[in-house]
């Protein structure tokens, strides 16, 4: 190796560690943030009550499983909002809502806790648990593949064990949320959940909101080698991640978990069953655990992980299908992709959005699917790829209408597509912190809970044949 070519490698390498260090300082940080705020609003609330006579204040109606049920009586079909990555559902970190309070726009919805870093696959199968209730079962087959435990979690009750085709719900799903969704209704088509007779009718309409349909540049950049779209770099952000959320189950608090939980309670990782030698074959050795397997979300989130889910996952003729497309860039008279404003998008997003702009698939890697082009790639919210959350289109395109701002000439919206429109968004701004999103928060869950309501449909034969009457510009758009 010349002086030169020693210089400009140890030249790059610094570079890599104080981009590292940036961002794991910033994701930390953030991630303290969010935690110690509910915390503290938890806290605040605790000593409130107990100022209180009896504990609770007058007047506060105090709400009960019975009461939840009786709402969720099957008259409407509820709607389901599921989380992303590092997301969490009702009841976790205190007060705090993932979906930033937008469940209260309707009350017939439901939260659900699913594991934060969890596989699409692991997801999917707690989801149709939470929902119809009983032990979560992740399948006797893929629960051997990657070594974790068969059964998961039990629900006593259902939050919805009404749900049949008879009585269909609603789902939305933001980010990752999405594809566990799609999953979920090609496992209720296929009948793989043992004791219960499902179908994909089970489903009435999936709304993606910045939804990882195909996957994301962004998986590459945080770690994953784009050669095999599983393994991670020896020195990445997922690294970090990977230490911080082994360490965290096995450390095995239970007054943390109950504020947060990664989900990865089946891979048995905790000290009281594998002690020090397990933390060290789980950390060191890579012998067990779901980072050794690839059965945690990141994979999910490659161009080829989606790829692999979407080559098994139908878009059904039954059921409504609709995405908004979030976009947080623009493009320069020089025709160069760069992130939109510094103010306008999120701290945690803005140098990510710019390393996605420029991101370029290794010459010697084999493209993830055939025709990838970059350039399509480089449109992004600072998290997911605008191509990627338009509809499913790798390794197949699926059918799709873009709902533009102008209306779509009043044609009905018919089941078995998936209508899309493009916001000028960041990947946070309809999630967590309500006043980012400003107007265009509101709107936009405006439109999907008017939607969902609109799709009622009292005969699903007659919407299969000929599709409902809403026109994309009046009921897709949020105006």
């Amino acid at each position: 190796m010349t002086m030169r070519s020693w210089v400009r490698a140890a030249l790059m390498g610094a570079l890599g560690a104080a981009e590292l260090l940036v961002s794991a300082a910033v994701h930390l940080g953030y991630a303290f943030y969010v935690f110690g705020t509910a915390v503290a609003a938890d806290v605040a609330a605790s000593l409130v009550k107990g100022l209180m006579a009896g504990g609770v204040a007058k007047g506060v109606a105090v709400g009960s499983v019975d009461e939840a049920a009786a709402v969720l009586d099957g008259a409407v079909p509820p709607i389901v909002l599921v989380h992303g990555i590092f997301g969490f559902g009702k009841g976790r970190l205190g007060g705090l809502s993932y979906f930033a309070g937008a469940e209260e726009k309707d009350d017939r919805v439901l939260v659900p806790d699913l594991g934060s870093l969890t596989s699409v696959h692991d997801r999917a199968r707690e989801l149709f648990y939470y929902l119809r209730g009983g032990r979560v079962d992740y399948g006797e087959a893929h629960s051997a593949a990657c070594g974790h435990a068969r059964f998961g979690r039990t629900y006593e009750r259902g939050h919805y064990p009404l749900w049949d085709e008879d009585h269909p719900v609603h789902f939305v799903g933001h980010s990752a949320g999405a594809q566990v969704i799609r999953l979920l209704q090609q496992m209720l088509h296929d009948g793989e959940f043992a004791g219960h007779a499902t179908s994909e009718r089970w489903v009435l309409s999936v709304t993606s909101l910045s939804g990882a349909l195909n996957g994301s540049t962004r998986a590459y950049i945080d770690g994953v080698r784009p050669e095999d779209g599983r393994s991670l770099r020896p020195m990445c952000l997922l690294q970090v991640c990977r230490v911080g959320s082994v360490l965290y189950h096995w450390l095995d608090l239970p007054w943390l978990k109950r504020y947060y939980d990664f989900g990865f309670d089946h891979f048995g990782m905790s000290r009281r069953l594998v002690g020090v030698r397990g933390l060290a074959d789980i950390l060191v050795a890579g012998k067990r655990g779901p980072f050794a397997t690839g059965d945690w979300i990141l994979p999910d989130l490659t161009i080829q992980g989606a790829a692999r889910i979407n080559a098994r996952v139908r878009t059904f003729p039954g059921t409504f299908y609709s995405s908004y497309a979030s976009r947080r860039t623009a493009r320069t008279r020089r025709g160069a992709t760069v992130p939109s404003g510094l103010l306008g998008i999120h701290p945690l997003l803005f140098l990510r959005a710019l390393q996605m702009c420029r991101w370029r698939y290794p010459a010697g890697a084999p493209p993830p699917y055939e025709g990838y082009r970059d350039e399509d790639w480089e449109d992004n919210d600072g998290a997911l790829n605008t191509f990627s959350m338009t509809h499913p289109r790798v390794p197949d395109e699926h059918p799709s209408v873009p709902v533009e701002e102008d209306g779509a000439g009043g044609r009905s919206l018919r089941p078995g597509v998936w209508y899309y429109r493009i916001v000028e968004a960041d990947h946070m701004a309809f999630v967590i912190n309500r006043h980012r999103g400003g107007v265009q928060f509101d709107l936009v869950y405006d439109s999907i809970f008017r939607n969902c309501r609109r799709l009622c449909l009292p005969d699903r034969a007659d919407a299969d044949a000929s599709g409902s009457e809403l026109s994309p510009d009046r009921d897709l758009r949020p105006n």
